[in-house]
């Protein structure tokens, strides 16, 4: 058996690795680069798409599926397996990106500066459709020679890791593994032991806060900056935290230890996410799904408002608070969370609170960093507004549950995740008398 990284390989987007087992090519994810590495979308995947034989996708975030469409365009003519939730979640995202992506072309355009074409399109996009295959979780499925079974990641809705398995070998890929101790996703399955597993490393240099101070901490900064009169801005990712993030502030708003104030959804993808949500309630954890069989939204604070149009988000900005508006993007590369914090940064009574995520040299990782003045659309913003971290939202996991999720494994391929915080987590595995190592883009590994 032979596994070759071809993206996620010492960076945190890209996810693609090929498996083969003799001649039979089996595709682990096709994910996009994001950030400053998007460039290299473009690039060869580094192997032939037509040799490869099956897809198998862990879960629906960009990073994981984005480049689908291209691997459609460049020749693959199989099939693409995932959850019966990842299939309706990767419809949303996809043309989501499509539709971000020829806006920026026009753009470009407009402005007289040359354009690249599109690497994909909704011809594509159609083609990829009819090659989605909905498999279960936690049943064996035979691929050639290899038989894979999904697992629960506790990442997203319908999120897996991968087990796949020949007659003489075991390999795990566990795709993006989740926060444990949360209350809307069931918290990840262990591992069996395996010959070799590749694990992400997002957060390999840190544990997370305990949730439960995480959600007390959250109180505390809404309670501040709302009774001072002032708006909270949370940027959060489409899928799964925009939702969590409603979650906890139901529940706090329920049990009267935050105000009850206006909440404004401004993504008009979030809202397509939430849509999908009780359709797939069964992958919600039971707590969850008890309030959905009570008639209750679980994702629904008292004064929740969904904007749509652009005029509709701009119509925010003037609002005297207290208010909280949750919008995308979650990296603060771009949406409309950059136009509210353009207003809204220069005013002290108002707080920005990060979930998630902050890639170097992004504008999240420089608020968090103390910068007095940000540049926001070619405009100097000065930073009056305070910035906060709750790591404890995080979708993935912190390095104490990495090491416990690993318990029982001995070779280790890290991937997914900045050098420096996987060679943190190489480390803590060496202690443990484990072999660990950082996986190179192209370099196989055979086991």
């Amino acid at each position: 058996m032979r596994i070759t990284p071809y993206g996620a390989a010492q960076t945190v987007t890209g996810s693609c690795h090929l498996l083969e087992e003799g001649p039979y090519k089996l595709l682990l994810d096709c994910g996009a680069y994001q950030g400053a590495e998007d460039d290299r979308n473009a690039e060869p995947f580094g192997f032939e798409p037509g040799e490869v034989d099956a897809v198998v996708i862990s879960h629906a975030h960009n990073d994981h599926i984005g480049r689908l469409p291209l691997l459609i365009r460049r020749g693959y003519g199989g099939k693409v397996y995932l959850s019966e939730p990842t299939a309706k979640f990767l419809p949303v995202i996809l043309e989501d990106s499509l539709k971000l992506a020829t806006e920026e072309q026009q753009r470009l355009e407009r402005k007289g500066r040359p354009a690249l074409p599109l690497l994909w399109d909704e011809h594509d996009l159609e083609e990829l459709y009819q090659r989605l295959e909905t498999v279960p979780l936690y049943q064996d499925l035979a691929f050639g020679p290899l038989t894979l079974r999904l697992r629960g990641a506790g990442h997203l809705p319908g999120s897996a890791f991968i087990d796949v398995r020949s007659s003489q070998k075991h390999f795990i890929f566990s795709g993006d593994l989740g926060h444990r101790r949360k209350e809307v996703l069931p918290d990840p399955d262990y591992p069996t032991q395996a010959d070799l597993v590749f694990c992400e490393g997002t957060y390999g240099d840190r544990p997370h806060k305990p949730f439960a101070a995480t959600i007390a901490e959250f109180a505390q900064v809404l309670n501040t900056h709302l009774n001072q009169g002032g708006k909270v801005f949370i940027p959060s990712f489409a899928l799964e935290r925009t939702q969590e993030v409603l979650f906890y502030l139901r529940e706090l708003e329920s049990h009267e230890q935050i105000p009850s104030v206006p909440v404004y959804v401004d993504s008009p993808m979030a809202d397509k996410i939430s849509e999908i949500y009780p359709k797939v309630k069964s992958y919600f954890s039971t707590e969850v799904q008890a309030l959905f069989n009570q008639g209750l939204d679980p994702f629904s604070p008292k004064h929740l408002c969904h904007t749509h149009s652009v005029d509709d988000s701009k119509a925010l900005n003037p609002l005297e608070g207290p208010l909280i508006i949750v919008a995308g993007s979650g990296m603060l590369s771009g949406g409309r969370i950059l136009h509210h914090l353009s207003y809204g940064l220069p005013e002290a009574n108002n707080a920005l609170i990060i979930t998630g995520y902050q890639p170097r040299g992004g504008l999240g990782r420089l608020l968090l960093e103390g910068a007095q003045h940000v540049r926001i659309f070619g405009e100097n913003v000065p930073v009056r507004a305070k910035t906060y971290t709750l790591g404890g939202f995080s979708g993935h996991a912190g390095q104490d549950e990495l090491l416990d999720w690993l318990g029982g494994e001995t070779l280790i391929a890290l991937v997914h995740g900045e050098p420096d915080k996987l060679q943190v987590l190489s480390d803590a595995l060496s202690k443990q008398g484990k072999t660990p190592w950082l996986a190179e883009w192209g370099k196989a590994i055979e086991i």
